[in-house]
């Protein structure tokens, strides 16, 4: 079971974020002056007097016929059937507008405890004016800076007083976490929605439209429980101009850290770019459980051997990810879709699995007698063991008379052997030389 659920509703540009933000005591969404940066749900977890919950931020509702603003509408109507408790979030200096009561409205109707957050209230004499919130219905408003940090105390003590009364632990430890990384417009929101079959993200065709890392919990047939992380498009840190583009790939590069295996995003239609090769490279550099998905398949032409020069392409370009499998899949058409949770664990059981140290030292000595050690202005390099000393990724450390001589290609070497011996599909290893004392 969750934590409790706290969500953040209030129409746009009324400081949602920044509340956010001070309540998590991270700089997680992105905050912006300027309306509707933030368009989908972005999770975080938080701490109050020894609770703990999630806190949801949403985009800012509207009652408009944009089409965006629409979809931006329904995620915060999730986020409000999600919450066991919901805060209001208001602005001093404008006072109540219709959206606010049209907002206020939406949250009577849900039977959900509401706190009512009156922001903006950055000195005394804002805070005599207040009192005209009343008129929202919500029960007493509650004065806060979220710039300044002012009155959250009072603000958080109303919101943990209504958590229901059995507050139940977060994410269980056998829960295998994934994301979703990628450029931009590839389809990694579209993935996510054609594998839960539901609207979880906002799905555009404009690019950058998923701008923060949300978390979609689902279970398989087979009871296994996932929690599906969908990212923001990551740009190159060298062409990134927007403020909200920064924010979006430094979290996009937490949410690797958050996860066991990363499911890197190609678009068939447009091929491999320069961007690709650096956008993987952070999880590979993580050191994470790595599937390569060829989405839009369905879009392309095929021919006889279609499928294999592309592979034979990706290989090619990304050589550096010789051990990730590659998957071509349609989120329109959900073709292979169903095998990416086996793929999963696959790779996940792999990221976890410890070698005997007496199997390890067999396949490394049948490695030296195939090919033996080289030497280095007259200096061979000796190996005596090796042994794992970590997972995720697994590591080994070899046992040599002089690290130095320890050339990259024979330890490419080495770990192709282990790669042979030991099912490591899907998963960097790394090995470590290290003289014996």
């Amino acid at each position: 079971m969750a934590n409790p659920l706290v969500a953040i509703i209030g129409r746009p540009n009324v400081g949602k974020s920044t509340i956010f933000n001070r309540i998590i005591g991270d700089r997680l969404a992105i905050v912006q002056d300027e309306p509707g940066v933030t368009r989908d749900r972005i999770y975080a977890d938080a701490e109050w007097l020894g609770k703990d919950f999630s806190v949801i931020d949403t985009g800012g509702i509207t009652f408009d016929d944009l089409p965006l603003h629409e979809e931006i509408k329904v995620q915060a109507e999730i986020a409000i059937d999600e919450a066991d408790v919901i805060v209001m979030v208001t602005s001093v200096k404008e006072g109540i507008t219709d959206l606010d009561d049209q907002v206020a409205l939406i949250l009577q109707q849900s039977n959900k405890p509401v706190v009512l957050a009156v922001n903006k209230t950055d000195n005394p004499e804002l805070r005599n004016e207040i009192y005209e919130f009343y008129g929202l219905g919500l029960g007493d408003p509650l004065p806060v800076s979220g710039s300044h940090g002012l009155g959250f105390g009072d603000l958080l003590d109303a919101v943990v007083a209504n958590f229901p009364n059995e507050a139940n632990m977060a994410y269980d430890q056998d829960i295998i976490k994934f994301c979703l990384i990628g450029r931009p417009n590839v389809g990694k929101s579209s993935l996510v929605n054609a594998i839960i079959g539901e609207g979880r993200v906002i799905v555009s065709e404009l690019e950058g439209t998923t701008r923060d890392a949300i978390d979609t919990p689902f279970m398989t047939q087979d009871g296994q429980d996932y929690v599906m992380i969908d990212t923001a498009g990551i740009r190159r840190r060298g062409k990134v101009y927007e403020k909200t583009e920064k924010y979006s790939v430094m979290r996009a590069q937490r949410a690797i850290d958050r996860s066991d295996v990363v499911l890197c995003v190609l678009d068939a239609e447009t091929g491999i770019r320069d961007q690709d090769k650096k956008v993987f490279g952070y999880a590979h550099q993580a050191g994470k459980g790595i599937i390569i998905l060829v989405n839009k398949w369905d879009t392309i032409k095929k021919e006889t051997n279609t499928m294999r020069d592309f592979e034979l392409q990706i290989r090619d370009q990304f050589r550096y990810l010789h051990y990730a499998p590659i998957l071509f899949v349609s989120a329109k058409t959900k073709q292979r879709l169903e095998v990416i949770p086996e793929l999963v664990d696959r790779v996940y059981y792999n990221r976890n699995q410890r070698v005997k140290s007496s199997l390890l030292n067999d396949v490394l000595s049948d490695a030296l007698a195939s090919n033996p050690a080289p030497s280095k202005s007259g200096k061979r390099l000796k190996v005596f063991y090796a042994t794992q000393v970590a997972t995720n990724p697994p590591t080994f450390v070899v046992f040599v008379n002089d690290p130095d001589l320890m050339h990259f290609s024979y330890e490419r070497f080495l770990e192709n052997r282990f790669r042979e011996s030991f099912d490591f599909y899907g998963t960097p290893i790394q090995i470590i030389p290290r003289a014996r004392k």
